[in-house]
């Protein structure tokens, strides 16, 4: 069945990307506020809350770990569990930096749907209404990207997407978002920006978390 037969709200994919649940891997700037074991549950406290929100949009979803494993590590078994359970498809991230395989897991899902939101799992400020408003402004948008308060983004959404279009973009630092406005006015890409958002990084975001989310703390 091709995507123009499809109902409206099945034609747009949500991805989730994280990375595996290791010590040491992950949430590495909580660290010092929480220690390396905390930190490592930081990012699994993280990982399931934004996935029963993205969940809770009804939209189809696919879940992209960081890189394939010859096994799971222990620590990610409630995770898998909720996959499991939701039924999610689960694949994995392939390319040299963070644009290279946003851009691959885009290119994947457009293959399939007409329009694609990845979303991270260090963001718990994107719920259903934010999502559903990333969909609808991709009806007149080739890109829509949710600006985070750090510079960078908590969701990019395409309908259209230009090869090396989030090419040269450097990942980590307060440049992120401008950097690709830029890109897509030099691509031909027309772009919509959400409302800004946050993102968990720093220990004071940890915090910022804690309070919004009491449910997930100790």
């Amino acid at each position: 069945m091709s995507v123009d037969n499809l109902e409206p709200e099945t034609t747009t994919l949500l991805i989730q990307f994280s990375k595996w649940p290791e010590q040491g891997r992950v949430k590495t700037r909580l660290a010092p506020l929480l220690g390396d074991n905390g930190a490592l549950q930081a990012h699994i406290k993280l990982s399931r809350l934004v996935l029963s929100r993205l969940l809770a949009t009804g939209l189809p979803l696919h879940f992209y770990w960081d890189r394939a494993l010859a096994s799971p590590p222990p620590e990610s078994t409630s995770l898998l569990s909720d996959l499991t359970r939701a039924g999610v498809e689960q694949r994995f991230q392939r390319g040299r930096d963070l644009g290279a395989r946003m851009e691959a897991a885009l290119q994947a899902g457009l293959a399939e749907y007409s329009r694609v939101l990845i979303v991270g799992s260090d963001c718990p400020s994107v719920d259903a209404d934010y999502v559903h408003a990333a969909q609808d402004a991709l009806l007149d948008s080739d890109l829509v990207l949710g600006p985070s308060e750090d510079g960078g983004y908590v969701l990019i959404g395409v309908r259209r997407l230009v090869p090396g279009m989030l090419a040269g973009i450097e990942w980590g630092t307060g440049e992120v978002l401008t950097q690709t406005r830029s890109r897509a006015v030099d691509c031909g890409v027309s772009c919509r920006l959400l409302d800004t958002r946050w993102d968990v990084d720093e220990p004071e975001d940890w915090r910022r978390f804690l309070r919004q989310f009491p449910e997930c703390g100790p």
